[in-house]
């Protein structure tokens, strides 16, 4: 196939590329053009016309503003990039002869925070924040336009990551891998929670099947098979750089009050902070698996975490 990658020189989007480019030819549409391999062309957004009389098969929606754990984004400039960028994308498939679009939005689109046990496609979504808000606000634009989709035989994919990772991420997983790698002890050991994650491989595993199979168009969203506890993380972590793991159990209050305080002096934990690493967040992904055909990813999640540890020692 011939696709179409937007954002096609980011985290995500140069893994996807290295998954894609031995069975399809891709070009890019980015803020950035470098040369890259596996990319025949990247295009300016300003230049999307210019593609009008390419044959392409699919798009891959991966463009936007990255989810800000330090609240610095623009809520309007969030709308403006999540949203605009999705509507001029889409309106442009929709005139063209492609037949797939991937539309990379995130579980913040649906929840905050989980309620209940695990995280579902039949939750009713409600956003925290512009960076979740903006996403659904660019799912619901997609949603409007399904009966043109329908009628011009299309097929539109809303897929619906929790925390990815994979070489060269960024985020609160090198936080953990910094900590612990200078032997500080871990103090939240008093907190067992069960998180979900998404390994990029099996992220790229999921985009590759919707690319080759007849898939009913509609939102999925994707994670690991098993979760992961953020004291279990930090036993892997441990275990990747050669050190014995230090989890301190202290009392649940007193970390509550210090991460208040770190919202003061601007430390590296803070309440924001303290709740990712402290909460339950289990995203189930049995929709999608069922939609592929299969029984399991292809990647453990404990194996996809050594592997992204790995990458940030080297």
């Amino acid at each position: 196939m011939k696709i179409l990658i937007t954002g096609v020189h980011g985290f995500v989007g140069m893994n996807l590329v290295d998954s894609l480019k031995h069975d399809h030819t891709i070009y890019g549409l980015d803020l950035v053009s470098p040369k890259r391999d596996g990319i025949e062309h990247t295009f300016n957004w300003s230049a999307l016309d210019d593609l009008e009389g390419m044959e392409l098969d699919a798009v891959i929606h991966l463009a936007g503003i990255a989810f800000d754990n330090k609240k610095n984004t623009d809520a309007q400039h969030c709308f403006d990039v999540n949203v605009g960028l999705t509507k001029k994308i889409f309106d442009f498939f929709l005139a063209s002869k492609m037949k797939k679009f991937i539309f990379l939005s995130s579980v913040k689109a649906a929840a905050d925070v989980v309620e209940g046990d695990v995280l579902t496609e039949d939750v009713v979504p409600s956003p925290k924040g512009p960076y979740g808000e903006s996403k659904l606000a660019a799912e619901k634009y997609i949603s409007s336009k399904m009966e043109d989709v329908r009628r011009k035989n299309k097929e539109v994919y809303i897929l619906r990551p929790c925390v990815i990772h994979g070489p060269n991420s960024k985020g609160d997983l090198n936080l953990l891998y910094n900590v612990t790698r200078w032997g500080i002890p871990w103090p939240l050991g008093s907190f067992e929670n069960q998180r979900s994650f998404t390994s990029i491989y099996n992220l790229c595993f999921v985009v590759d099947g919707l690319l080759k199979k007849p898939v009913a168009s509609g939102v999925y969203h994707v994670a690991d098979d098993e979760t992961i506890s953020t004291n279990k993380l930090i036993e892997i972590v441990c275990q990747s750089v050669g050190k014995k793991a230090r989890i301190w159990h202290v009392s649940k209050g007193v970390m509550e009050r210090f991460a208040k305080v770190g919202n003061v002096l601007h430390l590296p934990l803070n309440t924001k902070r303290f709740t990712k690493l402290t909460e339950n967040y289990v995203v189930s992904n049995e929709k999608i698996k069922a939609a592929l055909g299969i029984t399991q990813m292809p990647v453990r999640a404990k194996e996809g975490l050594e592997r992204t540890i790995e990458s940030f020692k080297k």
